[in-house]
């Protein structure tokens, strides 16, 4: 069994939780898109540029960046947390 570390216990945050849902959120839609896009062509789907195939063609290319972006925030604000309750300690 795994030991825990001597540190105080940092609790999480409201925003923590709202950027990690919303880079999970973000990814799921985008992945769905991408194999939405892969299947369309093998089920009959010609015209990838009227309805609402545009914006499924392009929504992986824009938000897979920004929910890496929000991963990264996300990170950066969990070690200056951790850093200033260890600095505190």
């Amino acid at each position: 069994m795994s030991t825990r570390s001597g540190g105080p216990e940092v609790p999480v945050r409201r925003i923590d939780r709202i950027l990690a849902y919303m880079a999970l959120g973000i990814t799921v839609i985008s992945i769905i898109c991408f194999f939405a896009v892969i299947l369309a062509r093998p089920l009959g789907v010609d015209d990838f540029t009227t309805g609402i195939w545009p914006m499924i063609v392009v929504l992986p290319l824009i938000a897979l960046p920004i929910a890496f972006v929000l991963i990264i925030a996300l990170l950066i604000m969990s070690f200056v947390r951790r850093a200033r309750a260890n600095k505190g300690a």
